[in-house]
């Protein structure tokens, strides 16, 4: 009777348990979470850019595949011509040494500076930031092997920070561009590259921001495109031009800055957006030049004070301040006041995501332009222009070295011309170690219009007037800086 009693007692306890365990299975229980830890082997690199890809929390795969493609940078420049307290005509004539308390020899040395790139081409293209190679005399590139190789410029663009270099080598691994429109904030991210010169570095952090304008590049140049991934992977000195790659091992960005007091990494880098890179790489391979389509407008990002003072009703999109005479915006009917709110479809709710959409087009592109004027929402076409004012390519500015000067100079533009109301000129492009230099305040920049009195319209009357000079005579430069058009400079010094 015991045992009956016992048995029973143990069924309905295990009844129980079952219907316990299914009704809080079925108000309760949530669905299992399963993270999946897949190795994959570096043989399987070539899967970069497929959408198949299981996306894992493993960082191993996207490592696997970004580090071999990053390379380390090493630029070389000129010695940089040391300061004189005054011109010494005697050194022209007698030599360095000569008054040796007032005119000491200088000797300085060539400095170097490091950074990052990244393989986008089995023959040996490199993407990189413009600040790594700029005006560098030699840049060595060494590679994830530790091979070394010397780079040849192939072009850059100090509007976007970003440049392209070559070395002549075949089969080599390279990262797949990723669409980093799909990049989302919260988003795992790893940043490659080789801090403090440390080889092959690899961190991990998240997208915290889209569409930084920290106007690191305005300042420098009024076209400038801003409109950065923020992240809070590591990066220090030397990972500029690095890879911001997703778990997928695709490109979505070149790590370009860090936001920090103190020179090194203090929480938040910055990359340039790989659609945005995309579109330079192909210009400056293609053309030498990026062809950069413009609206032609003036821009603002719709705040609550803006609003407050314009009337508008809606906080989204992007307010037209102004709109230039002749622009692809004025022909296609935009005015100020106007509030952009979409480009070909896609939202853009401030001004640097506008720029981002524009910068993706080239000069004679059509682009639909969605906005809001008063309570009306309208859709335009407008044919995007250059900087010149017109749908045609711009071509690469050809440059020439003059030796006697120590200078690369080149001829003024259309636009350049009309701006200093002059027939021609000829500009410096870069100075090196030589006459400008060492002996008169030029900067880049500066306008050559005339010598002794004779105009310099182009660099071959500009060569043919310094051949007919003699050494030692002495020569006065004049001219204008762009930024200071009614400021006549003139410089004189012997030849």
């Amino acid at each position: 009777m015991k045992l009956k009693s016992l048995l029973i007692v143990v069924v309905v306890a295990a009844i129980s348990a079952v219907g316990a365990a299914a009704l809080y299975q079925h108000f309760f229980a949530k669905e299992p979470v399963v993270i999946q830890n897949t190795s994959v082997p570096l043989a399987q690199v070539s899967l970069a850019g497929k959408t198949d890809i299981p996306v894992t929390m493993d960082f191993r795969y996207p490592a696997k595949i970004a580090t071999p493609t990053v390379v380390h940078i090493r630029t070389t420049y000129a010695p940089a011509a040391a300061p004189r307290d005054f011109y010494n005509p005697f050194r022209d004539w007698f030599g360095e040494d000569f008054w040796m308390p007032f005119s000491p020899p200088q000797q300085n040395q060539p400095r170097q500076s490091s950074g990052s790139g990244v393989i986008v081409s089995s023959d040996g293209y490199i993407v990189t930031n413009n600040h790594v190679v700029d005006k560098g005399d030699r840049i060595e590139v060494t590679l994830y092997n530790k091979k070394q190789y010397e780079a040849r410029l192939v072009g850059t663009d100090p509007s976007t920070d970003l440049a392209v270099i070559k070395i002549e080598e075949n089969n080599l691994p390279y990262l797949l561009f990723g669409n980093s429109d799909s990049v989302e904030v919260g988003e795992w991210v790893l940043a490659v590259g080789n801090p403090f010169n440390l080889e092959s570095t690899v961190t991990a952090g998240i997208v915290s921001a889209k569409g930084r304008n920290l106007n690191l590049l305005r300042s420098r140049d009024n076209t400038a495109i801003e409109a950065f991934i923020q992240t809070d992977a590591a990066v220090n000195p030397g990972n500029s031009g690095g890879a911001l790659v997703n778990l997928r091992g695709e490109l979505v960005g070149i790590n370009t800055a860090i936001a920090t007091p103190t020179g090194a990494f203090a929480g938040y880098s910055f990359a340039v957006p790989s659609n945005i890179a995309y579109k330079v790489v192909n210009d400056l391979i293609k053309f030498g030049v990026v062809q950069r389509g413009f609206l032609g407008i003036q821009i603002a990002t719709v705040t609550s004070e803006l609003a407050k003072k314009e009337g508008l009703e809606d906080l989204s999109g992007v307010w037209v301040d102004s709109v230039h005479a002749g622009s692809a915006a004025e022909e296609a009917g935009l005015k100020r006041g106007d509030v952009i709110l979409r480009i070909n479809g896609v939202s853009v709710n401030t001004a640097p995501e506008l720029q981002e959409q524009i910068s993706r087009y080239r000069p004679g592109d059509r682009v639909e332009v969605t906005f809001r004027r008063g309570t009306k929402e309208r859709t335009v076409t407008a044919i995007l222009k250059n900087t010149e004012g017109s749908t045609e390519y711009i071509k690469k500015v050809e440059t020439a070295s003059i030796e006697s000067l120590g200078a690369e100079f080149a001829n003024l533009t259309a636009k350049e011309k009309k701006a200093l109301g002059v027939e021609g000129g000829v500009k410096v492009v870069a100075l090196k170690d030589g006459k400008l230099s060492r002996f008169t305040k030029i900067r880049e920049g500066f306008v050559i219009t005339s010598i002794d009195n004779k105009p310099v319209r182009n660099v071959d009357e500009l060569k043919e007037i310094l051949e007919q000079k003699k050494q030692k005579e002495i020569i006065t430069i004049a001219g204008r800086y762009l930024e200071y058009p009614n400021q006549y400079l003139a410089y004189s010094f012997i030849l």
